[in-house]
This record gives structure tokens, sequence and C-alpha cells, in this order.
């Protein structure tokens, strides 16, 4: 099974960033983490807080769909017909509350409101975009990977 080689670049600068230096980085961030989950305050960890409000299957589909341009609630529940209006509900108030989604309000009749991504959500998204690109390069190679691991279990 071949892995595709995707192209990343650190956010906001366009270059590539040179390997060592990234994996030193990632190493730092480990032992952070170690040290964090061996009797500090997980909540205080900024990679797992962050991931979290991110990790539920919408957030990513509704920030992909927000960073093309603002959406009204029924233009998203179009857009992503799979999801219910509750979870819609529910995943554009986490997504507004970690600050990654604008809800505005129009003072017409009915009133009609806007949802639109805000820099930090253009920012987050800049990122999760580069994780979008890596899962459609490598998805093949995953869904192989799965079938082989199930097949030896079985």
């Amino acid at each position: 099974m071949a892995v595709k080689k995707a192209v990343f670049r650190e956010v906001g600068t366009g270059k590539e960033p040179a390997v060592d230096s990234t994996i030193v980085n990632l190493r730092s961030k480990l032992e952070i983490y170690k040290a964090m989950s061996n009797g500090g305050n997980l909540a205080d960890c900024p990679v797992r807080d962050v991931m979290q409000g991110l990790s539920g299957k919408w957030s990513s589909l509704l920030m992909g769909a927000l960073a093309e341009q603002p959406y009204r609630f029924g233009e998203l529940r179009r857009l992503v017909p799979d999801i219910s209006q509750r979870m819609l509900t529910q995943t554009l108030h986490e997504l507004q509350r970690d600050g990654y989604v604008h809800r505005e309000v129009f003072p017409t009749k009915p009133p009609s409101v806007e949802y639109s991504l805000t820099d930090l959500g253009r920012s987050m998204f800049g990122a999760l975009h580069q994780l979008i690109l890596w899962a459609e390069l490598n998805h093949d190679a995953v869904r192989q990977a799965r079938a082989g691991f199930d097949a030896a279990r079985a």
C-alpha cells in the first residue's frame, strides 16, 4: 500500500516546515502532554482542549462550508442533509462558544440568522484543511490497513 505524500505548509507562512524542527517541536509537545497526564490537569492541555471541540462528526463539515461563504441555518441544513436540526444547532453553538463561528441576527420579519467564520475560525480552518487534504490523499490506504487488520483478527 502506497502512502501519498502531501505537502503541508506552516499555517500562515505558506512555507514547508523543516522536518527536523517539526519532530523536535512534536517531541517537546508530547513531553508536556505526558507530564500533564501524570498528575497535571488534562483540562489545561491546549491540544486536547482544542481538538475536543473539533472532533465532532459535523464540526469540520460545517467549518468547511462556512469557509466558502456565510450561510443561513436552512442553507447549512440543505448542504449537510444527514445532520438533524438538533445536531446542527448544537454543533453551531459549540463552534460559536469556541470562537470559530459568528452568529448574526438580522432584524427582519421573521428574523433571519446568518453564520460565518470568525478570524479565529478561518485560522483554525487553515490548519484543519491540511488534515482534510491528508485524509483525502490517504483514505484508501487507511481503509486497506483497516481491512488487513480486521482480516488478520478474524
